[in-house]
């Protein structure tokens, strides 16, 4: 079903310009016109529909769910930012992440880190090239990153992923990796459902916990594979063992995470669907942040094997 079937309903239309009265209050510095505003919403309106569309089972995109989960100032922000507003620049750069409450400039500069460890230079260029990149398209006939912004999910979590994202695909470059497609470079993996977020704080101590009782050999199996994006093949020619061995340590790991993080989800009370996808969905944070899967200590195993990662 195309997006132009699902034109909006009287009461969404009254839920729009409510929308659009609401961002001028809240964010007078960032000017929007009305025929502005409806333009881009149509236009992020039909993003979000055609990734619904691509969902397997997924329920057809109305405007009525589309409108439920906007963010509408995190939206306006991001907006003004493409229209090239410095005051919307302002905005973003003051943004502060949810779970640290320190501002996003800030957490880019962490990840940099992480993603840099002992390259201090491109640690200070790292989120300087990121800012350009937001509105400038890789290529002929793709979107601008901020372009690809559908206001489903709060802005400055989207852009710390998306920051990630686009750094692990530049380092895979050096290793013979594949990189990632387009999309998935921009549209990350999508945030767990809002009724969700109250277990994230949960989640974190069962994922921890497991992922503290993990053996080196497996942690550096998950290291190659998450954080540096290797592929089987690439893993067992690195480790000097087969291929299958690989996959099946790959599918253990992940049969192990998913018994003892989602019961421990169960014995706290969880009573959503779809646990699998829940834990499947967070866990790349903690893989990626905990310090038990920095790129040092992955060195340091590898270097008990003799190994490094490939140049």
């Amino acid at each position: 079903m195309t997006t132009e079937a699902l034109p909006p309903t009287e009461r969404d239309r009254a839920r729009i310009a409510l929308a659009y009265h609401f961002v001028r209050v809240q964010l007078p510095s960032v000017l929007l016109t009305r025929e502005a505003f409806d333009a881009h919403l149509l236009r992020t309106f039909r993003i979000f529909a055609a990734k619904i569309d691509k969902t397997l089972g997924a329920t057809p995109a109305t405007w009525t769910t589309y409108l439920d989960g906007l963010y509408a100032t995190d939206w306006a922000v991001c907006i003004g930012c493409l229209d090239g507003q410095e005051t919307a620049w302002e905005q973003l750069f003051a943004a502060r992440t949810g779970r640290s409450d320190c501002l996003l400039v800030d957490a880019l500069r962490a990840r940099a880190v992480r993603l840099y460890p002992r390259n201090e230079e491109k640690q200070e260029t790292a989120v300087d090239e990121f800012w350009s990149h937001l509105i400038v398209a890789d290529s002929e006939g793709t979107l601008p990153v901020m372009a690809r912004f559908d206001g489903q999910r709060p802005l400055a979590p989207w852009l710390i992923r998306v920051f990630q994202n686009w750094h692990l695909s530049k380092l895979r470059q050096y290793t013979g990796i594949q990189t990632l497609p387009d999309d998935d470079i921009a549209m990350p993996i999508p945030s767990a459902p809002k009724e969700e977020a109250r277990w994230h704080d949960a989640f974190n101590v069962a994922a921890r916990d497991w992922l503290s009782q993990v053996s080196d050999s497996e942690r550096l199996i998950l290291g190659l594979r998450w954080r540096y994006k290797m592929s089987q093949r690439d893993v067992s020619h690195l480790l000097g063992v087969h291929e299958g061995t690989i996959s099946r340590q790959t599918d253990k790991l992940r049969d192990k995470a998913l018994e003892a993080i989602g019961q421990k989800l169960i014995d706290d009370g969880w009573t959503g669907d779809d646990l699998e996808r829940f834990v499947l969905t967070e866990i790349g944070g903690v893989l990626t942040d905990d310090p038990l899967m920095s790129a040092d200590h992955l060195g340091r195993l590898l270097a008990a094997k003799g190994k490094s990662i490939p140049a």
